[in-house]
């Protein structure tokens, strides 16, 4: 048996089906029929391999009674799930410390499914065509921001979500926006409403708009690789007659004020931020050649149902998913941009005279900090006599010693 398949026995609770037993089974089936991007190769690799002795780890043990733990470094992939929860609560926490004392809205700025078969055909339209969502949504809040706020600046923050319960195609972007501007001169607040911010069907026209003009300039320049069906978009007199069609037609743009306040948004969008696509609970099993989970209908009264998909039709609809390398999911904007952040965001909460949702505790700085604050464990002790655990490390690939539990410790330790 491998190392890989000896460090991923299973532990009690650990589920029937991960994704990483997905691609252990069909991964190479399908890399060897199907070609991949680097960074799909390399998210599938890191998956598989995520907590196994392939990567190396630790070894516990206490003297004073004998117990051993073995513990496997995670591979930090950002489509893993099973990594990054401790990064995640430290976005979240970060962000809560950035709101101001004033409503939020959340809204919500999608593709229509037209242009899917152009987004996904290669990784350098993701790269252009996703960044030109983030510039189109961006420009649009920035415009209606200066007319409302006679030339204030406002403060959003845009989170990329590109797919939906079945795993399938759904490019949009989440959008969190601070009610209000600092106004152009910088000497005070403008308070926007409580209940409405933006009409939604000027946003929804000026975003179509703005992606379509940029659209039609990438075309233009033969910045896009065209799919066999879009091919005649080569073409100038065929290209303006189909943007023609996607102007006619509406595009969606939701709005309204988070339900439950900004920082029950900001969990919400946390699940997104470090991951992607699905989530080990999910997974049923992954027997016979077919991938069974779980998913939500949202148009049934949000009932949870099951589908089964062929391992390879799942694989690929997953993979769609994985981000180019260094693509950024999430970005910030106007008064959140990065450079002067904090000076501006103190300078607004001295205009408003409040205080913000800001963390009363530093965030912890490592995996055995994260796990005593947030779940009460100490990774330092033994489970079993409450002694002093002690440790080495195991290299890349080193087998359990002989004898020694192989189970796979609950945290991320790299």
């Amino acid at each position: 048996m491998s190392a890989a398949a000896l460090s991923r026995a299973a532990p009690a609770g650990k589920s029937a089906c991960e994704l990483a037993d997905v691609f252990a089974r069909y991964g190479d089936a399908y890399a060897s029929a199907h070609p991949l991007t680097a960074a799909r190769r390399k998210a599938m690799w890191a998956i598989r391999h995520c907590r196994t002795a392939v990567l190396g780890g630790q070894r516990y043990w206490c003297e004073a009674c004998g117990y051993q733990r073995y513990v496997y470094h995670s591979c930090r992939n950002r489509h893993c799930p099973k990594c990054q929860s401790r990064e995640t609560a430290q976005w979240v926490e970060a962000r809560c410390r950035d709101l101001l004392p004033v409503p939020y809205f959340h809204n919500v700025f999608t593709l229509p499914h037209d242009l899917n078969p152009l987004i996904l055909f290669s990784e350098r339209n993701q790269r252009a065509l996703w960044k030109l969502l983030f510039d189109a949504a961006a420009a649009t809040l920035r415009e209606f921001g200066r007319s409302t706020f006679d030339g204030g600046q406002i403060g959003f923050t845009l989170v990329l979500h590109t797919w939906d319960q079945q795993l399938r195609p759904h490019f949009h972007l989440h959008a969190l926006i601070a009610s209000g501007a600092l106004s152009a001169d910088g000497r005070q607040w403008i308070a926007g409403g409580r209940k409405f911010l933006f009409p939604v069907r000027g946003l929804s026209k000026m975003f179509r708009a703005k992606y379509l003009d940029g659209l039609a300039e990438l075309l233009e320049h033969g910045e896009l690789d065209l799919p066999p069906q879009l091919a005649h978009l080569a073409d100038q007199v065929a290209r303006r007659r189909l943007l023609r069609q996607w102007r006619r037609k509406p595009w969606v743009v939701y709005s309204k004020a988070p339900f439950a306040g900004p920082k029950k948004l900001l969990d919400y969008l946390g699940r997104y931020t470090h991951r992607a696509a699905i989530s080990n609970h999910r997974l049923l099993n992954c027997d016979d050649g077919q991938v069974c989970f779980t998913w939500r209908d949202r148009r049934d009264g949000d009932r949870r149902k099951t589908m089964s998909l062929p391992a390879e039709v799942f694989i690929h609809r997953f993979l769609q998913h994985v981000l180019p390398d260094r693509f950024l999911r999430v970005r910030h904007y106007g008064l959140l941009g990065n450079r002067g952040k904090q000076q501006r965001l103190a300078h607004c909460r001295e205009l408003l005279g409040g205080s913000t949702f800001a963390a009363t505790e530093p965030p912890p700085q490592s995996a055995a900090d994260w796990l005593r604050q947030t779940l009460g464990i100490d990774v330092t002790q033994c489970p079993c006599c409450g002694e002093p655990l002690y440790c080495e490390t195991l290299a890349p690939c080193d087998p359990p010693r002989r004898g020694a539990d192989p189970r796979i410790a609950a945290w991320d330790t790299s």
